[in-house]
């Protein structure tokens, strides 16, 4: 993993340094694992909107994926750091709806920052150490703010929830 910056207006997920040296329960495991396959579902999204988004949204889709990539490569360096299993990504994922226009691709986009918030909120509640739980908390806000930008380009009102990462929101 390198900590190389991405040019782009969203700041880059926070690195594992933080956890690294962290000693992890079975809960904090148990939380990053489950948040990690959000986020590679996440990655299957973007790849799945990238082929129906306006051109003019594949910077933001862009932008987005990396972030996801990002946060999926720490989650991976902090649980091998701690000696735990790295699960696969699945080779595929079932989309919510059908993809197939803009509109579809830019939903799918959102629900995976809505998938993603739900993910690191539920990590946020069960992990122990302080560490994994500061570190949840900026991936739900990163998702949350990434959620609100796709409800902007649908024109959702209000493009923000009060609690983001509830299933409900």
């Amino acid at each position: 993993m390198t900590d190389t910056p991405v040019a782009t207006s969203t700041p880059a997920p926070s690195t594992s340094a933080a956890v690294d040296g962290a000693q992890l329960t079975d809960a904090d495991v148990a939380a990053l694992t489950t948040a990690l396959g959000a986020e590679d579902g996440a990655l299957y999204a973007y790849g799945t909107a990238t082929a129906f988004a306006q051109p003019d949204r594949l910077p933001q889709i862009a932008e987005h994926a990396a972030a996801h990539r990002a946060r999926r490569e720490s989650v991976i360096a902090i649980l091998t750091a701690a000696g735990a299993g790295v699960p696969p990504s699945a080779a595929g994922y079932t989309l919510p709806f059908p993809v197939d226009d803009p509109v579809s691709a830019a939903r799918l986009a959102a629900t995976s920052e809505h998938d993603c918030a739900v993910a690191w909120r539920s990590a946020l509640e069960h992990a122990k150490s302080p560490e994994v739980r500061d570190f949840s908390a900026t991936a739900l806000a990163d998702a949350a703010v990434r959620a609100g930008k796709w409800r902007v380009a649908l024109g959702i009102t209000p493009a923000t929830v009060a609690f983001p990462g509830t299933p409900e929101a």
